[in-house]
């Protein structure tokens, strides 16, 4: 299943493995962990923040994707599910809605 991960970064501790010059290490062994789809970087409510793309088999899958975010950069992550087009074409809008007209 498609999931996007909303990811707000604290200033703190990010900054620290900016000021020591650890926070490429730091990232490279999240995403490499995370194998997103994509990736964005954006601020968000003025702080730093990412949305991932990722594909999750099963919800067992959630803490290893949550917790280094947490563990690392004490952030916060919400999980969304997403659809392509693709997916919403199989999604069978036009039966469900004559079904509740």
């Amino acid at each position: 299943m498609r999931m996007l991960l909303n990811i707000r970064i604290p200033h703190e501790p990010f900054n620290t493995f900016v000021r020591n010059g650890t926070i490429e290490e730091a990232m490279a062994k999240i995403l490499e962990e995370a194998k997103p789809e994509a990736i964005y970087f954006t601020e968000q409510c003025g702080g730093r923040g990412a949305l991932l793309v990722i594909n999750l088999d099963e919800p067992s899958q959630i803490p290893a994707l949550a917790e280094p975010w947490f563990l690392t950069f004490n952030a916060d992550v919400e999980f969304r599910v997403v659809m392509v087009p693709e997916d919403l074409k199989k999604s069978g809008l036009g039966t469900i809605g004559s079904k509740w007209k």
